[in-house]
C-alpha cells in the first residue's frame, strides 16, 4: 500500500485547519513531520491536494473529492483498532444538537449511551441548525440532531420525532386573559421575542406565520431559549418555542400557552449524517437510543 493512515490523518487535519502548523499541533506531531507526511502522500501519486496561499492550505477540486473517502476509511480503521483491542462495544461519539434538543432531550440520551458503554465518551456540541449542519459536512461531528429542514447534497436527512411550536405569554400579559386563542390581528398587534435567523425554530416560526410575517413586530432576537422565556415572563412580548422547552414553565404557571388553531405548528426533528461517513457501531447505537426514546414518549 502506497499510503499510510498517518498520511490520511495529516491530510484531513490540514483540510480542517487550512494550516499545517495547527494540523500538526492537533495530531501531536512536529510541523516538519506533518509537512513531510503530506508531501510524501502527494509525491507518491504525483498529485496536489491543496492550493497553497501563503501559510494557508486550501483544498483544491481533487482534495475536496478525496476528503470524504479518506475520512470514511480512517473512521473504519479506528473502529477496527478498537475491535482488535477487544473493545467491540460502541465507543466515543461526537454529537451535535440544536438548542431545544440539546438542552432538553440530548443529555438524557447521553446518560443512557454512557451507562450502556461505561468506557465511552460523548461530546455534545449545542448550536443552531445551520452550524450543526456545517460541522457534519466538515466531519467535525458524527451525527447531528436538528429542528430545521436541511437540504445539502452531502447530507443524509432522516426524520426522527414529531414536535410542535407553541405561542406563549406571561400569565399577566393582556392576551393571556383573552380566551387564550389568537387570531391574525392579535398576532400582528403583539411584540415578539424570537430565536435568531438560522435556527430551526425560527425557520419553522416563519413558515407558521406565512402571509403575515412582514407585519409582525419582532422586538428581540435571542440565541437562547431560556433568555426568550425570561423576556416573555417579564412581559416584553410573546414567544414561540418548542413545547419540550416550555412544559415545565407551563406546569408552574409562569408562562401560558396561547392557541392559534388556524395555523399549523407541527414540525419534525431530524438526524443528519454525512452520506460518505462510515456509520460506526457507536452512531448506530445512538440512533437506536434516540428512536427508542421517541417511541417511549409517543402517546399511546
Amino acid at each position: 500500500m502506497r499510503y499510510s493512515l498517518r498520511q490520511l490523518e495529516v491530510f484531513l487535519a490540514a483540510a480542517h485547519f487550512e494550516n499545517i502548523t495547527k494540523a500538526a499541533q492537533n495530531l501531536s506531531m512536529s510541523q516538519s513531520a506533518a509537512s513531510s507526511a503530506l508531501k510524501e502522500l502527494e509525491q507518491q501519486f504525483d498529485i496536489q491536494l491543496f492550493d497553497r496561499v501563503g501559510k494557508r492550505l486550501q483544498l483544491n477540486e481533487l482534495g475536496r473529492l478525496l476528503r470524504p473517502r479518506a475520512a470514511s476509511l480512517l473512521a473504519q480503521a479506528q473502529e477496527l483498532e478498537v475491535a482488535l483491542q477487544q473493545h467491540q462495544q460502541p465507543g466515543n461519539l461526537k454529537v451535535g444538537a440544536t438548542l431545544s434538543i440539546g438542552n432538553y432531550l440530548a443529555v438524557n440520551l447521553m446518560a443512557q449511551y454512557m451507562a450502556s458503554q461505561p468506557d465511552a465518551k460523548v461530546t455534545l456540541d449545542v448550536e443552531n441548525t445551520a452550524a450543526i449542519a456545517r460541522k457534519v459536512v466538515n466531519f467535525e461531528l458524527d451525527v447531528g440532531l436538528v429542528e430545521g429542514e436541511i437540504q445539502h447534497p452531502e447530507l443524509e436527512v432522516i426524520p426522527w420525532r414529531e414536535d410542535e411550536l407553541v405561542v406563549f405569554a406571561s400569565c399577566n400579559h393582556p392576551l393571556a386573559a383573552a380566551g387564550k386563542v389568537l387570531d391574525d390581528q392579535a398576532l400582528k398587534s403583539a411584540n415578539w421575542i424570537l430565536r435568531e435567523t438560522g435556527s430551526g425554530t425560527r425557520q419553522t416560526f416563519d413558515r407558521i406565520m406565512s402571509g403575515i410575517l412582514p407585519e409582525l413586530n419582532v422586538l428581540l432576537e435571542l440565541q437562547h431559549t431560556e433568555a426568550i422565556k425570561r423576556a416573555v415572563e417579564a412581559g416584553m412580548g410573546l414567544g414561540c418555542l418548542s413545547r419540550v422547552t416550555l412544559q415545565d414553565a407551563f406546569n408552574r404557571g409562569a408562562l401560558v400557552p396561547l392557541a392559534i388553531p388556524h395555523r399549523d405548528t407541527r414540525r419534525l426533528f431530524y438526524f443528519i449524517l454525512h452520506k460518505q461517513k462510515y456509520r460506526s457501531a457507536g452512531v448506530s447505537r445512538w440512533l437506536q437510543l434516540c428512536r427508542e426514546a421517541s417511541d417511549a414518549d409517543a402517546p399511546a
